[in-house]
């Protein structure tokens, strides 16, 4: 599981080593950086929520690239184009007439030749004060030419003989918000690393000759104060070392999480295989190889002393429910409950009626609990499951709410974890006094690197084949400008009974206005298709996406417009057809995502990709790879490349670690190393008392891994 920053900062800081104190200083404790531009710092560095920001955010926020001023010429040898810097005679001021928008222009001059400096919307009198007449200045800037006369505009330096020998000659380049600039990024940087203490080494003595890393505070020096333009490079040595502190951190925190879970003693689930071989009898297919795989793995866990903390990743319709239920039959039929946490109410309903059907003739007792639930019928489901005479729940994250106290929690099972924070996972978990066996589940698949550093303490199974019977996905791609071929080919699909969704595209992280487009497609589609047409959205209330999701699975309606509510899980096998609005708009796992809503069925199901012209790089290579493959592995290998680990999955709501200097596209190799070099730590030193675990602490709390240090104090 990922591990975020703990909250209880105050009792953090007092047991945080006193040498990493001054790193964790606010960044107005930098001369010149005020409440303004602190709040500004705080945003960039650490989130639109975050209240302020410290030098060490200030230290772990690298530069992306260079300029560099180290070509110094003369005014007759002058390029074309690019940065220079000269040494020149400042001439006559050049105003420009009064209620015109011409620059302002200011002469220069050397032993070789004239140039101008021009300047926009510039007061005169600050320029005169910058720039007087007759004195030397070094400018460096952008050489840009008028004809044969060359000229540079606002250059970013201006300065006298002592200022010119601080600057650098070459810059860093930081990533940025509206408001700052790199220099006073590099203002803020040369602070913090002043402030930087000299850190005992973490690292293996032999793993750093053998990758010849320098040292942390080196590496943080080199990359901030750059010496050569190769210092920079994503797998160069400074940035490999600083990301490899980084992944190691996240390793070993996991590993420490590992350990203490695995140290809770669990209970011996074997059950009997009553429940479970009347479940199987009632499936209208045969278990996949992998389901059978993934079986033995998670009931051999559930049989042994240790509690199970394993994630099944399964690619879209690869059947992980049944794999949850059979988990599940086996935690009653030894004499415990079983709860299914999912991130919607559309799935909870919809896994309700699917399991039911499934556990026909076993006995079993299942019950929901979502937001919905009131009253009678709420105190009802809540009793039954006190009393032990509910044998599973499924609900949304209601289950972990104060007022639901189980009888006796044997296996906690959440799906789509990547909804869920980490804190709502361990309260479910924790409704059993910490002793219940957890399964968790995702339908997105996740490349080998993201799940080692979001799930590095559990214990993989993979579904990889699809049921018998699924036939193959025809996926195409569209441009806007082909809309009327669309509609006219729906026109006759739905005239064999063929059932379609219409996903409206993302407009913006607002669902307010993604609610608004689906309506206007909604309104366009139901004067082309009168009375076959439903809308399903974020803002309808439960007992209206009920009730649109009825109609259309019973065919009353052949269109359901939506928009990405019905990425996750929703089960119409009657629906062969996807399309997929302003597809360029959506990521890889996503898109992957919404095309397995369909090829459900015996029908052959298509998909069809709807883009705006013209397409970027990015989209087109995103779109490419959504027509030539239906392996959820390889489109999530491919997204990773494309978008990066930050943003794949979305890091708030994942629960993912966040990394400012690791890049897991480029360092995915070293992830590897980190998780085997945490293991080897705490075969050694599960105390971290040794003269390098407590090196060890001290990166722990660098990178504010703090649940790990609180497990270390518990023993």
């Amino acid at each position: 599981m990922a591990l975020h920053r703990n909250p209880s900062a105050v009792k953090l800081a007092t047991m945080r080593p006193t040498i990493l104190n001054p790193l964790f200083a606010n960044v107005t404790s930098i001369k010149g950086i005020g409440d303004k531009m602190a709040k500004l710092l705080a945003k960039l560095l650490r989130g639109a929520e975050a209240e302020n920001a410290r030098l060490v955010d200030v230290l772990f926020h690298l530069p992306h690239s260079l300029i560099d001023r180290r070509y110094r010429c003369t005014i007759a040898q002058l390029p074309l184009q690019g940065i220079v810097t000269l040494e020149v005679t400042i001439g006559k001021h050049k105003p420009a007439p009064r209620g015109t928008r011409l620059p302002y222009k200011i002469e220069a001059r050397d032993d070789t030749g004239n140039m101008t400096l021009t300047f926009f919307s510039s007061y005169g009198d600050q320029l005169m004060r910058q720039f007087p007449e007759g004195e030397k200045r070094f400018i460096s800037g952008e050489i840009s030419w008028f004809g044969a006369q060359a000229q540079m505009s606002h250059p970013d330096y201006v300065l006298n003989a002592d200022d010119f020998a601080k600057m650098p000659a070459l810059e860093p380049i930081y990533p940025l918000t509206a408001g700052l600039s790199s220099k006073l990024l590099s203002k803020a940087s040369k602070a913090a690393l002043e402030k930087l203490p000299a850190l005992p080494e973490w690292q293996d003595p032999a793993w750093m000759m053998q990758k010849s890393w320098p040292s942390f505070g080196a590496a943080l020096h080199n990359m901030h104060a750059p010496e050569d333009l190769t210092v920079l490079a994503a797998d160069g040595p400074n940035r490999s070392r600083l990301a490899f502190d980084e992944l190691l951190a996240n390793q070993l925190a996991l590993t420490l999480v590992r350990a203490q879970m695995k140290k809770a003693s669990g209970r011996m689930l074997g059950g009997t295989g009553e429940l479970r071989k009347q479940i199987i009898s009632n499936l209208p297919y045969s278990l996949t190889n992998a389901q059978t795989s993934a079986i033995s793995e998670i009931l051999a866990d559930m049989a042994s002393p240790t509690r199970m903390i394993r994630l099944l990743q399964g690619d879209v319709g690869a059947g992980k429910t049944v794999v949850a239920l059979l988990a599940l039959a086996a935690a009653v039929e030894s004499g415990t409950q079983g709860a299914l946490m999912v991130p919607t109410e559309i799935l909870a309903r919809q896994h309700f009626v699917g399991l039911s059907r499934l556990i026909n003739g076993t006995g079993l007792k299942l019950a929901i609990l979502t937001g919905r639930e009131k009253g009678k019928a709420r105190e009802d489901t809540l009793t039954g499951l006190k009393s032990g005479s509910i044998d599973i729940l499924i609900g949304t994250h209601a289950l972990f709410q104060d007022g639901v106290a189980f009888c006796d929690l044997g296996l906690a099972v959440v799906d789509e974890q990547h909804r869920f924070g980490v804190h709502q996972r361990l309260a479910l978990q924790g409704k059993s006094d910490g002793a219940a066996d957890l399964l968790v589940m995702t339908a997105t698949p996740i490349p080998r690197t993201l799940a080692l550093t979001a799930f590095g303490d559990m214990d993989v199974s993979k579904l990889t084949e699809k049921p018998a019977g699924r036939l193959p996905i025809d996926t195409r791609v569209l441009p806007h400008s082909r809309y009327d071929d669309l509609i006219g080919g729906l026109h006759r699909s739905l005239s064999t009974g063929a059932r379609a969704y219409w996903v409206c595209p993302l407009v913006e992280e607002s669902e307010f206005i993604d609610s608004a487009a689906a309506e206007k497609r909604f309104e366009a589609l139901a004067a082309e298709f009168p009375n076959q047409v439903g809308l399903i959205h974020g803002r309808m209330k439960g007992i209206e996406k009920d009730a649109v999701m009825a109609s259309f699975k019973s065919g009353a309606i052949s269109i359901l417009v939506s928009t990405t509510v019905i990425e996750v899980g929703v089960d119409v096998p009657e629906a062969s057809i996807m399309v997929i609005e302003n597809a360029e708009r959506f990521g890889l796992a996503q898109l992957h995502q919404l095309r397995g809503r369909v090829g459900r069925g015996a029908a052959k199901s298509s998909c069809l990709l709807l883009y705006q012209e013209p397409l970027g790089e990015t989209a087109k290579a995103r779109l490419t790879i959504m027509r030539e493959t239906e392996d959820g592995f390889r489109i999530a290998e491919e997204d990773l490349k494309l978008r990066g680990a930050g943003e794949m999955l979305g890091t708030q709501q994942s629960g993912l670690a966040e990394f400012r200097m690791a890049d897991l596209s480029v360092h995915g190799e070293l992830l590897q190393a980190a998780r085997d070099d945490a293991g080897l730590i705490l075969v050694r030193d599960p105390k971290l008392q040794t003269p390098r675990g407590e090196a060890l602490r001290n990166l722990l709390y660098l990178f504010e891994r703090d649940s790990a240090i609180m497990l270390l104090s518990s023993g």
